[in-house]
């Protein structure tokens, strides 16, 4: 097979995005069979033509919950509507989804032509409409050069992007993708993570992207989703998720933030949540002032993030990094950029 066989045909653009699905998740519940509690109660609403990502540490349960969409696992209660159908006891194969694995799952003995097209094949479509479609995804993916060529012969950016055109050749509603980008190495992943927005972007697919890197989280999501432990945390703009957390784990989780006893500030009993890079530095009337012993410098590149003493404390603080560090520093935070939770935890809204 060569790739002059394959044939031109109308974009890939008009395709899924005129079947993209909302995806609702009503009360879903999933206890395994030795007992583990893995989703509590999850109530998620994914917008159709957006990309919703589900953010947390390993464990949190975001993994199980995208395939419960997927119809890889069903959940022991509450329910699965994909565009006001519920699915919840679907088949996989008709719920209109694709999903891309962490570890692309491509078969080592098929060229990149053959596993692009594999799904179609095991559909039952025709040869023609196959080789269409395979055209279409594989020259959106920039990858119309490599298609003779086997898993072995490609990038792990190649591979990844077969995997992804194995999915997106089926022209779903929704596209759901486990952590694909996480065996890439750094620079590619920033490559990555681009070229996916872009091409949800022009195709208006609707997508759950699954990641623990709160990076990744931030620079794809429409819809940020947060789990702990088989519940959702907070969900929203992420913007706003980032800038105002619901939680101290929020707050921890996405954005590092310093979190502090506030009595030992003269404040009340809680926790007071400042972001590294929103710590200034000496000092200024009616900002919260802190200051102590410098005990530790990380270079990130441009930046350096300073680690100094306060009291029994230990806070972080982002600088340029050809700003000089003194043995002490003295800093502050303006009112506007301090976070105050509760005793359980919870964010306190001040008052403007």
């Amino acid at each position: 097979m060569t790739t002059t066989h394959l044939m031109t045909a109308r974009p890939l653009d008009t395709g899924p995005a005129d079947r993209a699905a909302d995806v609702h998740c009503a009360s879903v519940t999933k206890t395994f069979a030795d007992g583990t509690a893995a989703l509590h109660e999850v109530d998620l609403y994914c917008p159709p033509r957006a990309i919703t990502v589900l953010l947390g540490p390993s464990g949190c349960g975001k993994t199980t919950l995208l395939r419960c969409i997927a119809g890889l696992e069903t959940p022991t209660s509450g329910s699965i509507h994909l565009g006001g159908h519920d699915v919840t006891h679907a088949d996989p194969r008709s719920r209109g989804v694709a999903m891309v694995f962490q570890n692309y799952g491509l078969y080592p003995n098929k060229t990149a032509y053959g596993n692009i097209e594999y799904p179609l094949r095991m559909a039952g479509v025709p040869k023609r409409e196959r080789r269409e479609r395979v055209a279409r995804v594989s020259e959106l993916l920039r990858i119309d050069h490599l298609l003779e060529r086997r898993p072995a012969q490609l990038s792990g950016g190649q591979r990844q992007r077969v995997g992804i055109g194995r999915a997106l050749v089926r022209e779903p509603a929704v596209l759901l993708m486990d952590e694909p980008l996480s065996s890439l190495d750094a620079e590619l992943r920033v490559s990555m993570r681009n070229e996916i927005r872009a091409l949800q972007r022009k195709l208006g697919t609707t997508m759950v992207y699954v990641t623990h890197d709160q990076t990744e989280a931030l620079g794809l999501a429409d819809q940020l989703v947060v789990l702990r432990d088989g519940r959702i945390e907070q969900s929203g703009d992420p913007e706003d998720v980032y800038g105002a957390p619901a939680t101290t784990f929020v707050a921890g989780f996405l954005g590092a933030m310093n979190l502090l006893d506030a009595q030992p500030l003269g404040m009340p009993p809680g926790t007071v949540g400042i972001r590294p890079e929103d710590l200034l530095p000496g000092e200024a009337p009616g900002a919260l002032t802190l200051r102590g012993p410098v005990v530790d410098t990380d270079l990130t590149g441009t930046e350096r993030i300073v680690h100094f003493r306060c009291g029994q404390q230990t806070v972080r603080m982002r600088v340029r990094a050809s700003d000089p560090v003194p043995a002490e520093i003295t800093t502050h935070a303006p009112t506007d950029r301090i976070h105050q939770f509760d005793l359980e935890n919870n964010r306190i809204e001040l008052q403007p």
